[in-house]
């Protein structure tokens, strides 16, 4: 019952709870991750055949289940079950943050469980959960964010497009889901904004610089758009704003992926991702005067807290360019 409840409750999130394709991964990933470990303790005696498949994240519970569900009872996942669950968890040297995640994911699954009928008790009530210490945030300085935009050729279509990207990071801190969702319609040239789809589905509108507005503009009217060329297809994608080389809309993947590229390129920190230039921008609006509730909505964090971390992150880069500039003794 436990595979067919999972199915059920990834369905209910993408049809009821509109939840976007990378939060019901996250999700099936948490979840087969309990999956794997009750298989390691309650179902060592069976053969690898005889076990369910891996829970697939985007596809419905009529279109994979295969009925191999009896093996795993959600009467048998009880609190002591989850428990040992994070302890191995930790035992096997998984990051907290991914221990956290974990835990939240089977609060939401077993509420809906419960929600349900499906089961009477939630195993995951009253189970502490562990304390992450805050990370202060890498932001990089002027000069390297002027090193990192020099890395693209932007003499070819597809290095452009990378230079664009980066410029409209840096003009209004999207997150990577945000910026590879932008469609045409959601560009407004002459007002200078760009309505974004944030966390949640909730969509707030932002502006722009007249600079990222022009690199959109030009990237947009780039002449090899619409033609097919030995590195890349012509726009299949009418939509969106940025596509890949087949002429779709560019994923989450292939940002990451550019981006690593041009770091190691640029010989700037390996622990820098396209993330950090959203922190980047946050700490420079700060240094320059903007106020935390504006930065908040610019960002769409739905909490002041989450965006007061900046001010740590401002006092560090003055505490080092002090130390660098200090005369020594």
């Amino acid at each position: 019952m436990f595979i067919q409840t999972a199915y059920r409750f990834l369905d209910h999130l993408r049809v009821v709870k509109n939840a976007s394709e990378h939060t019901v991964r996250n999700y099936a990933i948490d979840l087969n991750a309990l999956k794997s470990y009750l298989e390691k303790e309650l179902l060592f005696h069976c053969k690898p055949e005889d076990l369910p498949e891996k829970i697939g994240h985007s596809s419905t519970y009529q279109d994979r289940w295969k009925g191999k569900d009896n093996l795993i009872s959600l009467d048998a996942i009880n609190k002591k079950v989850i428990r040992n669950f994070l302890a191995d968890l930790t035992a096997n040297n998984s990051n907290k943050r991914t221990i956290v995640r974990r835990l939240s994911s089977l609060r939401t699954f077993f509420k809906y469980a419960v929600a349900n009928n499906i089961i009477a008790i939630n195993p995951t009530e009253d189970l502490e959960t562990p304390k992450i210490d805050k990370k202060i945030p890498t932001s990089l300085s002027f000069d390297q964010v002027k090193k990192m935009f020099e890395q693209p050729d932007v003499n070819t279509y597809l290095g452009y497009r990378d230079r664009v990207i980066m410029e409209l990071f840096y003009s209004s801190g999207l997150r990577v889901s945000e910026l590879v969702g932008l469609n045409r319609n959601d560009f407004d040239p002459n007002a200078l904004l760009i309505k974004l789809k944030g966390k949640g589905k909730k969509e707030r509108i932002v502006p722009i610089t007249k600079n990222a507005a022009d690199w959109i503009i030009s990237y947009l009217d780039h002449p090899e758009r619409h033609i097919d060329t030995d590195g890349h297809m012509a726009q299949v994608d009418s939509n969106a704003i940025f596509l890949n080389k087949l002429g779709s809309r560019l994923t989450l993947r292939s940002v990451d992926r550019n981006f690593r590229k041009y770091l190691k390129a640029s010989g700037l920190a390996h622990t820098i991702t396209p993330h950090t230039i959203r922190h980047t921008i946050a700490t420079h609006w700060l240094e320059n005067g903007m106020d935390l509730k504006t930065i908040q909505v610019l960002l769409g964090h739905s909490s002041l807290a989450t965006t007061t971390i900046y001010t740590q992150v401002s006092t560090t880069l003055k505490k080092k360019v002090y130390d660098e500039a200090h005369p020594r003794a």
